[in-house]
């Protein structure tokens, strides 16, 4: 606990916290709804598409996308962390964090393995993927909504 009050105590963590600069709280929580919505759009609409809709859009063409999900993911991993450090104490026993860092690693973890098994297969023109292919992107579909909900849940669970 004591590393986490030194975090949270940092300059960085207070100037997160209360500063009343836009470019603080405010500013570093548009940068993380910024990068979600890069990461987590993209995903669902390949998820999306290998559950059935576009038909006509191959699938394999939508692997362009991952740079662009990536980024999105490293502002989210950078503007995550500062978020952490503004409240470190409060978040770290706050058990939706908890759920919400499980779900993230699910989703990537999933993210990854559509990439592997089906974006990099250059025969899944038009129609649904295979029923694994289905049952990744459902998967997908949920831990993304998880770390939404608990993600938004963490300011009514826990401390803060």
């Amino acid at each position: 606990m004591e590393l986490l009050a030194a975090l949270e105590n940092s300059a960085f963590g207070a100037w997160v916290r209360e500063s009343p600069s836009p470019w603080a709280y405010p500013g570093v929580l548009f940068l993380h709804t910024v990068g979600l919505s890069f990461l987590v759009g993209l995903s669902v609409a390949i998820d999306l598409r290998l559950l059935g809709a576009a038909r006509r859009l191959p699938v394999p063409p939508l692997a362009r996308f991952y740079p662009v999900m990536w980024m999105g993911f490293g502002l989210n991993a950078l503007s995550g962390v500062a978020l952490f450090a503004a409240n470190a104490t409060t978040r770290a026993t706050n058990p939706a964090f908890y759920f919400k860092m499980g779900f993230v690693t699910l989703a990537m973890i999933a993210l990854l393995m559509i990439r592997r098994s089906v974006v990099r297969q250059s025969t899944l023109g038009a129609g649904l993927g295979t029923l694994s292919d289905r049952v990744l992107a459902v998967a997908s579909l949920v831990c993304w909504t998880g770390v939404i909900t608990s993600g938004r849940l963490m300011a009514y669970f826990g401390q803060g």
